[in-house]
């Protein structure tokens, strides 16, 4: 397998940022589209689910909250953030196991889950990153497995195309924001991209997808 690039972007770009994301996260609408995610991820008992780029595990939580009978597990790179996240799975007296792994190196045989699910994610993975993610991703849903994803594309108003010429400059949001990443699903093998629902956010326009192996 080729060597991926090195490059690394944490969950706010800086590591030092890691221990406040759930406070900058607030205001950022996040119970909304979360919940959302949850709410349409169709889900059912003894389905296998990952939240891929976990985090903090707050959607990690509300999965396993809303479903107690799936086998839900948090996958992330960045093993800091990955303690905050255990130490609150720890709190609410759930059992969620976390793996740390890169997504695209993803750490599971082919086949592996029914569903899953990610937010805010992929802006975070350079162009190098990306197909080889979806490739993953592809990997190790099953035959009739489905991704729930949430994050940046195109802005859908002025105010958000002006937001958007800030945003081109931070991580690695050029693709999303031109709209490329529904194609870059596409092109990897999935049969189908529906787009469920966008939100105008303080950092621009986020999308709700689902996509169909």
């Amino acid at each position: 397998m080729r060597k991926k690039p090195d490059k690394y972007i944490p969950a706010l770009r800086y590591n030092w940022l890691t221990p406040i994301y759930d406070i900058i996260m607030k205001p950022m609408r996040e119970s909304t589209f979360k919940n959302d995610l949850v709410n349409q991820s169709n889900i059912k008992k003894g389905d296998k689910v990952l939240d891929l780029g976990c985090g903090t595990a707050t959607l990690t939580i509300l999965l396993k909250k809303a479903y107690p009978d799936a086998e839900i597990r948090g996958l992330d790179g960045d093993e800091k953030i990955l303690e905050i996240a255990k130490s609150k799975i720890e709190k609410k007296g759930l059992d969620i196991p976390l793996d740390q792994g890169m997504s695209f190196e993803l750490p599971y045989k082919d086949n592996s889950f029914d569903i899953i699910v990610s937010s805010l994610m992929f802006h975070h993975l350079t162009l190098e990153n990306k197909i080889p993610t979806f490739r993953e991703i592809f990997r190790v849903l099953n035959d009739s497995g489905e991704l729930y994803f949430i994050d940046f594309g195109n802005p859908h108003n002025a105010l958000m195309y002006l937001i958007s010429l800030i945003m081109r400059h931070w991580e690695e949001t050029p693709d999303n924001i031109k709209g490329l990443l529904p194609q870059m699903f596409l092109n990897t093998g999935f049969n189908k991209l529906e787009e469920i629902k966008k939100y105008s956010i303080i950092f621009g326009t986020i999308y709700l997808y689902r996509v169909q192996k």
